[in-house]
């Protein structure tokens, strides 16, 4: 099925419109990140190979961390971006030539440079401490001065919309003065976030129209607004978007590249990456989340594991007949892909399409029972919605011809604390393996540990590849705090094999046999799943 592209009737395909990010340096002035150099060559390489046009590495002048990037990436091969250094003009009174800053931006070696100025006259008086005229100057001359030493400058007019709403007059000299110093693009910055689509639209619109030289966008999410700030000023000609992956940026963040880009190509026709470079930016944006240390924003648009989730049972009907009946776009547009949910809100087609994921055939009848079980389920405590592999096996279980690679007879679990002062915990499982019955003991620092090691005692005989999986997570969470002690527990663990990665849940009053059912599920289907990549012989029915 082919899904449908929407582009605004007012746009053209073939229009290009230059990406320029900032996640090195606007990106780290969120709270909580800090990047290491090596961080910050290893996001600017991905950046790269997708396909961004700018990528702003820092500040030259202002840590020896930035100083490091620039001299660093001198030796890289970029292939598509220019390395770009940031920097302010000179200051008040002080020639170019003796300006550190200044000085700093040609000592990074970055061919483009981007300078950043006054455009507010609050600012001028009160930051600056200065003369509106010799603002001007301290534009045009910095500008000029770094054109005429090679290099490509794009000049960043602070707090624009602020300043034109102060002084629309005023506003528009310091973009002429950048125009006359040489500037390839002036760049007007929504620098406090405040702005609004159609405000915004209207001064990019009038600025376009007055300054007949090339114009671009940089926005702040202080208002929720800043993607809608950013295609509302391309909307009215800019084409040129600053912003950062996954949206990064001090207070509430800058433009989202990773719905900027997206809406661009998919919605509006225009050309911003390379081709085959949009359908990496989901990885991109998880890649820089990884090397950020924060978690990815699971439901981001386009990007998240949950954007193309879907979850009703009458959305699922639908989208097994049509998936553009609620899929906006093709997943696979952006590198993400469509995924099913279950929960007692699901229909019998989100049950079939979970079987159609394993490529199983499962009759009618046996999703209805399994959707039945699953509602029943969800009703004591459990949630499927992050533990697809314990419907999958709720599935399996159910095909007649399925034999389970071991059933618990039973199992004990013991907890103590030895004179060392040192607790302790010790399991014995008892465990039918075929025809087999086999009885063992393991120990662990936890009673959740010690069974998993008992399990895995008693199955590496007939199936040594259960070595290859691994716990990667395991969470508690109280469902209802109401009760102390005797509440329901939820016990949700994440498994691999290396390969692949799985969750399955339990739910039990009693916290260790909630694990246990998680447990079992994680290791079954792992088996199960190894069996049907013929990765282990066929022991498993």
């Amino acid at each position: 099925m082919t899904h449908r592209v929407n582009r605004s009737s007012e746009l053209t395909e073939g229009v290009h419109v230059d990406v320029y990010d900032t996640t090195l340096r606007d990106g780290t002035q969120r709270e909580g990140v800090s990047l290491s150099c090596n961080d910050k060559l290893r996001i600017a390489r991905r950046l790269d190979q997708m396909g961004v046009a700018f990528i702003e590495g820092g500040w030259p002048g202002s840590n020896p961390k930035d100083a490091e990037f620039f001299e660093r990436a001198k030796d890289e091969a970029w292939t598509h971006a220019q390395i770009t250094a940031f920097a302010s003009t000179r200051r008040p009174g002080i020639a170019c030539e003796t300006d550190p800053s200044v000085q700093a931006l040609l000592q990074s070696g970055a061919a483009v440079c981007t300078v950043f100025g006054k455009t507010w006259n609050l600012h001028v008086a009160e930051v600056l401490r200065t003369s509106l005229d010799e603002n001007l100057r301290m534009i045009e001359e910095t500008v000029a001065f770094l054109g005429a030493e090679g290099r490509r400058v794009i000049y960043d007019a602070e707090h624009f919309f602020d300043g034109y709403r102060a002084d629309p007059s005023y506003a528009m000299e310091t973009l002429l003065a950048a125009v006359r110093g040489g500037a390839e693009v002036v760049v007007l910055c929504e620098t406090n976030g405040g702005g609004l689509p159609w405000t915004v639209e209207a001064a990019v619109r009038e600025v376009v129209k007055r300054l007949e030289h090339p114009v671009g966008i940089h926005t702040h999410d202080d208002t929720g607004c800043a993607v809608a700030n950013t295609l509302s000023a391309v909307q009215a000609g800019a084409r040129h978007v600053q912003g950062t992956i996954n949206g990064y940026g001090e207070r509430c963040g800058n433009a989202n590249l990773c719905a900027v880009i997206p809406d661009l190509e998919l919605k509006l026709g225009m050309r911003c990456l390379p081709p085959g470079g949009l359908s990496q930016i989901r990885e991109v944006a998880h890649f820089v989340a990884e090397v950020a240390n924060l978690s990815p924003d699971e439901h981001a648009a386009y990007v998240g594991r949950s954007a193309f989730a879907h979850k009703g049972g009458v959305h699922v009907a639908a989208m097994r007949r049509n998936p553009d009946t609620y899929q906006h776009v093709d997943p696979a547009h952006v590198g993400n892909e469509s995924r099913v949910v279950i929960s007692e809100l699901s229909g019998r087609g989100n049950v079939l399409s979970k079987a159609d994921e394993h490529g199983w055939q499962v009759p009618q009848d046996t999703a209805v029972h399994v959707l039945d079980e699953i509602k029943q389920s969800e009703a004591v405590g459990y949630s499927f919605e992050a533990a697809e592999a314990s419907v999958a096996m709720m599935l399996r279980r159910r095909t007649i011809a399925y034999k389970p690679p071991f059933r618990v007879l039973d199992y004990k679990v013991l907890v103590g604390k030895r004179e060392d002062d040192q607790a302790y915990a010790e399991a014995t499982v008892k465990l039918q393996v075929g025809d087999t019955v086999v009885h063992t003991a393991g120990e662990g620092g936890g009673p959740v540990a010690a069974v998993d090691a008992a399990l895995r005692k008693a199955l590496e005989p007939a199936y040594p590849v259960v070595a290859r999986i691994q716990l990667t997570d395991y969470k508690v969470r109280i469902l209802d705090g109401v009760e102390g002690t005797s509440a329901v527990t939820r016990v949700l663990i994440d498994s691999s094999d290396g390969k692949r990665a799985w969750s399955t849940v339990g739910a039990s009053a009693n916290i260790i046999e909630a694990s246990c059912r998680a447990l079992v599920d994680g290791l079954e289907y792992g088996l199960l799943v190894m069996q049907d990549a013929g990765e282990i012989e066929q022991r498993v029915a």
